[in-house]
């Protein structure tokens, strides 16, 4: 049973992050791309983890896997956050209308 919940999580997260690499190809301009990246970046670090931490069961190994999940689940939001803070400091405006994105 515990194989079945481990493949489940192990293969979502792999379809997530196939739908992140859609996106990211996808998508119109730098803020919509980003999005999607840091969305299936951390569902799909924590479900690859959860799903490997399942699958090897209550030991040392598990404990530094969720270790690894709680340091991705505080720092993929927060790099996606300065990528896009830094992205509007230089004046980088997100699409509208169809329009090309365009800087100041």
């Amino acid at each position: 049973m515990l194989e079945i919940v481990a493949g489940a999580l192990l293969a979502g997260g792999g379809f997530f992050g196939l739908v992140g690499g859609a996106g990211l190809l996808r998508f119109p301009d730098f803020y919509s791309r980003l999005h999607a990246a840091g969305i299936t970046d951390t569902i799909c670090a924590l479900l690859v983890i959860l799903g490997l931490a399942v699958s090897i069961g209550w030991s040392l190994l598990m404990l530094k896997l969720l270790m690894i999940l709680l340091f991705l689940l505080f720092t993929a939001p927060t790099a996606t956050h300065a990528l896009a803070r830094a992205a509007v400091a230089d004046g980088l405006r997100p699409e509208t209308s169809g329009e090309p994105p365009s800087k100041g």
